[in-house]
């Protein structure tokens, strides 16, 4: 044995470092010896209430829509309807208004040719009243001017009978020296046609006389005439004595 004596290495023993806390990172600014508390806990939103008021708030909720939605229906059939009475009355209007302007022109037109029809039917029983009367009237001092004035009023087949016989007439009228004068005292139109330009007419006359010498008298006489539109004048045609009653 040596003199040295060995020497014992001394016994390091090493003590685990106690490991960080992987809780608090490197975000963590605790101190040590501060104690971190815990995030407040996120109380869970409430169970719905059940039980009869519930039931009844859902029933009154559930109502509540429904009864909005029959207003709102309720409306949109009102708009409806009132836009559908608002088209109608305007067709109507329109149809309306085009019936009454139809009617209008139809009446116009209507009364255009009945105001027409009246002048005419007027206009040949004037002239066949005077042309009547005219036939029926000389006067001894002027028979030559007299029974042309017959010529004047006459036309067609009567006309042309009168022009045949005119000689003779003038010749009876101045020998006899008799004055005629007739004066209608009754006159219709049975039958008018105003585009042929033809007419009748029924005609009641009375004739005085009165002689060269004598006493004058009074005769009734009636006529069935015909008129002719010649040159837009209505003349005697034709004439023709009817027995006084007779129909």
């Amino acid at each position: 044995m040596s003199g040295t004596t060995d020497e014992a290495e001394p016994d390091v023993s090493t003590e685990a470092e106690p490991e960080p806390d992987q809780g608090a990172g490197p975000d963590a600014k605790g101190e040590p010896g501060t104690e971190v508390e815990p995030d407040p806990e996120v109380e869970p939103d409430p169970a719905p209430e059940s039980g009869p008021d519930a039931d009844e708030g859902a029933a009154a909720a559930v109502e509540g829509r429904s009864t909005l939605r029959r207003r709102a229906a309720g409306v949109l059939r009102a708009l409806r309807a009132r836009r559908t009475a608002v088209a109608w009355a305007t067709m109507l209007t329109a149809a309306l208004l085009l019936c009454g302007l139809s009617a209008w022109s139809y009446a116009d037109t209507r009364g255009d040719g009945a105001l027409s029809y009246g002048k005419s039917r007027d206009a040949a029983l004037g002239a066949g009243e005077r042309g009547v009367a005219r036939l029926n009237t000389v006067d001894s001092a002027h028979v030559d001017r007299d029974l042309d004035s017959w010529l004047g009023v006459t036309t067609g087949p009567l006309h042309d009978q009168l022009t045949r016989t005119h000689g003779s007439d003038t010749a009876t009228m101045k020998a006899a020296g008799t004055s005629t004068n007739g004066t209608v005292t009754d006159a219709a139109v049975t039958e008018l046609d105003t585009r042929a330009g033809t007419a009748k007419i029924i005609v009641t006359v009375q004739v005085r006389l009165t002689p060269k010498s004598g006493t004058a008298s009074t005769d009734r006489k009636r006529f069935e005439a015909n008129l002719s539109r010649t040159a837009g004048t209505w003349k005697l045609a034709a004439l023709t004595a009817v027995p006084i009653g007779a129909s």
